[in-house]
């Protein structure tokens, strides 16, 4: 089937489970060549992966077995350290700050030469809902997503000039293996569904699809943005 991605390199980071696994897959079947980044990797990745690089975002990045031009670049990695403020410690923020954000620096700084020499790329990141609406425990993951959000602002204006688009995606909870504690339970998946006017939880193939939307040229007049995929939880009240 041909796509509008058809033939086109992207980078996914933090691609071995969740919103990333399930966004390589799907770009693989639009026939992107897609090449993969995590701290571990699995037969599904394999299937789907152009080339996969086993690597610590946390540490120092060089990436290899890219080809010389990117035309997209997803960063997935995310955390949720849910605790009361006054027991987050020093450690815990940098922790999140570490997986989130320059984990992010890290990886965008390496592929800006690639993605500079596309025209046309699209780079997409993963902020949360928290980061706008102010929710109770969120005080770590809220602090590091909320800097990705005005780092992904300010690229977008510095980068525009090499038509590099830079949008985020804000999710609310996703059933993803990094919420699997927050949905262990029946109780808790219905309380969570309940709390989302539309009445369900989100799932990795609801963002992969928002994902591979910022990166088409589908979206091509769209940059700077925060596009909230969350069940209209950050917009809509429900009587």
């Amino acid at each position: 089937m041909t796509t509008h991605l058809q033939g086109k390199n992207v980078l996914v980071v933090g691609a071995s489970s969740g919103i990333g696994l399930e966004l390589a897959t799907q770009l693989h079947r639009s026939g992107a060549w897609v090449y993969t980044v995590s701290r571990t990797a699995n037969s599904q990745l394999a299937a789907v992966s152009a080339h996969h690089q086993t690597a610590d975002i946390t540490q120092p990045l060089a990436l290899t077995g890219l080809p010389d031009v990117l035309h997209g670049l997803v960063y997935c990695p995310g955390s949720i350290n849910l605790k009361p403020f006054h027991r987050l410690t020093e450690t815990d923020f940098k922790a999140d700050f570490e997986v989130n954000v320059m984990g992010a620096v890290r990886t965008l700084q390496a592929a800006y030469p690639l993605l500079k020499r596309s025209n046309s790329a699209g780079v997409v990141l993963f902020s949360t809902v928290a980061a706008t609406m102010g929710m109770s425990y969120h005080a770590g993951i809220a602090t590091a997503k909320g800097a990705i959000e005005g780092l992904a602002k300010s690229l977008a204006a510095e980068w525009a000039a090499n038509q590099i688009r830079v949008n985020v995606i804000a999710p609310s909870l996703t059933d993803t293996p990094l919420a699997t504690q927050l949905l262990a339970t029946p109780e808790k998946r219905e309380a969570s569904a309940k709390r989302h006017p539309l009445g369900r939880i989100g799932n990795a193939a609801d963002m992969a699809n928002a994902a591979i939307f910022l990166l088409s040229p589908q979206s091509g007049w769209i940059t700077g943005q925060i596009l909230h995929i969350d069940g209209g939880m950050s917009s809509v009240k429900m009587l």
